[in-house]
């Protein structure tokens, strides 16, 4: 079976549920999960609204950050969705998953899942702030 058991950016609201049964595995000692949701002010600024943007390519992207990891980590499974479109405070923006035998190497999977996940994913984030002011952000936040 594939390591990478969910790669996707969709328009659609996301499940932690779904992407935790992603990740089951026998396997795995340990699974860990993050999840990023739209907060209600960034930078000291309240956000208004916010919406994500990706590049037709973004769901390759997102997979082959997800390969690199799990060449890198010894992981079962990982998992990991984005979100595009109009999101309101509190959504889901973005979830990922990593399961391994032990938990130190699904922490550092999950971490590392994510964090190459907004360096390298072309998914930009635009933020209306309450004040009237706007920013583009590149990838997720």
């Amino acid at each position: 079976m594939d390591v990478i058991r969910l790669a996707a950016v969709r328009d659609t609201p996301l499940s932690v549920d779904e992407v935790l049964r992603a990740v089951a595995d026998h396997g795995a000692g340990g699974t860990a999960v993050f999840v990023g949701t739209v907060r209600d002010t960034d930078h000291g600024k309240r956000v208004a609204r916010l919406s994500y943007s990706a590049h037709p390519t973004a769901a390759d992207r997102l997979r082959e950050v997800a390969e690199r990891v799990a060449r890198d980590i010894p992981v079962t499974a990982l998992a990991v969705v984005h979100r595009t479109g109009d999101l309101e405070l509190g959504d889901i923006a973005v979830v990922a998953a990593a399961a391994a035998p032990h938990r130190p190497e699904a922490f550092a999977a999950c971490r590392r899942l994510i964090d190459d996940l907004k360096r390298e994913v072309p998914i930009w984030k635009h933020q209306v702030f309450a004040d009237g002011s706007a920013e583009w952000v590149g990838a997720c936040d």
